[in-house]
Formats: C-alpha cells, structure tokens, sequence
C-alpha cells in the first residue's frame, strides 16, 4: 500500500512559516494503531487523515502521542491539499469527526475560512500545578479542554516559560497562553500541551476555538486579529458566530510524496 504524504505550512503565506501539518489522504481507513504510528513517525504537531465519504470526507487527527478531539492547523492543511491538489477549483468542503461534529471549510483565492464549534472557557479549579508550571503568574485561569491563562501584556506570553515535566501532570490537554495584542493584532497566544508529545505548537488553530469567544466578549468584537507567539509564528483572522467560529487562514506546500512501508 502506498498512502500520499503532503506536509502543508498552515497559517502561513511562505515555507517555513505558521505551523506544519502531515496530510494523509486515504481510500479507506488504517487501524488506529497504525495511524498513530505514522503520526509518531512524522513527528510534527499533528498528522491528519482523511476518507472521501459520499459530499464529505471523514476527518481524524493524531499527535505524536495521541488521537485529539479536534485539530485546526491540520484541518486548513487538509482543506488546502483537497482544495488545490485532490480536487481543484472545490470550494467549499464538509468534514466529519467522530468527536467533533461537522466542519467545514470555505476556499477563496488563497484563504481558507474554517467552521468550528465555539468553545468557551469557563470558571474552574485550578490545580496548584499549573500555577507552579509557569515561570509568571496570569492574572486570571480558566478552564475547558485546555487550561487558559491570561496575562496583562503581550510580552509576558512572549516572554513565558513552562516547565513540561509539571505541565503533564495537569489533567487538561494543554494550557493556552493570551494576553492582548499590539498593533495590528487583537490578541495573542502560545498553545503548551507535552502530555500529548507538543511541547510547544507553533499555531493551534483549534485553541482559537476558545481563545475567539474570550476575546470577543472582553473586547466587545466580533472579528478579530491574532497571532500566535511561536518561534515560527503564525497569523489568524478569528470571527465569532453564535456557537461557531470562522477561522482564516493561508498555506504553503513543503513536501509531496509517498508513505512506501509495508504497513
């Protein structure tokens, strides 16, 4: 069996830039064993696969160390794989996940507009640990998938420190760091999630999911600007609707070719 590879700069206009995302497109699907392999191979934030389904196509991702629940860097990668090299000219596709509903994505020109749920964060227990994990203390946590630290200047996400040993003895999936943003952004961001083998994303799509609701309430705005805070970097445009969230952004191809292992 020979499975097609595409690595795919997401959230980027240039290679080397935004976050990078192994797409996997698939007849029909591999066991889980399998795919969490390959995505251990990869060894990139997330490897995502795909199963056209009837108008749709069946949608999973995996982390080095895990299957997630929802990904949004390797979505856009996905989308722009599908898009540009499966079937040019699509412009508008559905995905289903089994653990997230339906997404979608919208193609024009060169951006990408991803559908997803919204997931606000909400008031919680914070465990001491995260408190302990991060080298400044936010001026408020909160929780949801992800724990959601809030800091007073952009700096001082720029700045953070997180020690991973600590932070996977938290029982949350990773932590999100924001504060508001300097000109010409609303608000930025870092995502910290070594329990699921990402030491640090580049840019987590999927945390604006949660990062876009907090931001829109505070800041009285429903279209917002933001950037993630990575070594790499990485540009969004987030847009809250009711439950949903749009967002959009741009890719790069890196690499195409062939998974040849015997599988």
């Amino acid at each position: 069996m020979r499975i097609p590879l595409f690595q795919v700069d997401a959230f980027t206009r240039r290679v080397f830039g935004g976050n990078p995302a192994a797409v996997c497109p698939l007849e029909v699907w591999l066991p889980t064993e399998t795919m969490q392999k390959i995505a251990a191979e990869n060894n990139l934030s997330e490897t995502v696969f795909f199963v056209r389904s009837g108008d749709s196509y069946e949608i999973r991702w995996f982390s080095p160390l895990a299957e997630l629940d929802l990904a949004g860097h390797p979505t856009l990668a996905a989308a722009y794989v599908i898009a540009h090299m499966l079937e040019p000219g699509t412009q508008s596709i559905r995905f289903e996940s089994h653990l997230s509903g339906s997404l979608y994505a919208a193609i024009k020109d060169d951006v990408i507009c991803l559908d997803f749920p919204a997931r606000p964060p909400q008031k919680g227990t914070v465990p001491a640990a995260l408190f302990e994990c991060m080298s400044a203390r936010p001026t408020e946590v909160l929780l949801g998938r992800d724990a959601f630290a809030v800091f007073e200047r952009a700096s001082d996400v720029r700045k953070l420190t997180v020690d991973e040993r600590l932070l996977t003895t938290v029982d949350l999936q990773g932590l999100i760091a924001t504060a508001p943003g300097e000109e010409p952004f609303d608000f930025v961001s870092r995502y910290f999630a070594p329990r699921i083998g990402i030491a640090e994303d580049p840019v987590t799509g999927s945390a604006h999911a949660t990062l876009t609701p907090y931001w829109a309430e505070r800041l009285n705005r429903k279209v917002l600007r933001a950037y993630q805070a990575s070594r790499r970097g990485g540009e969004l445009l987030c847009e809250l609707q009711g439950e949903r969230v749009l967002i959009s952004g741009s890719c790069a191809l890196f690499l195409q070719g062939e998974i040849v292992a015997d599988l």
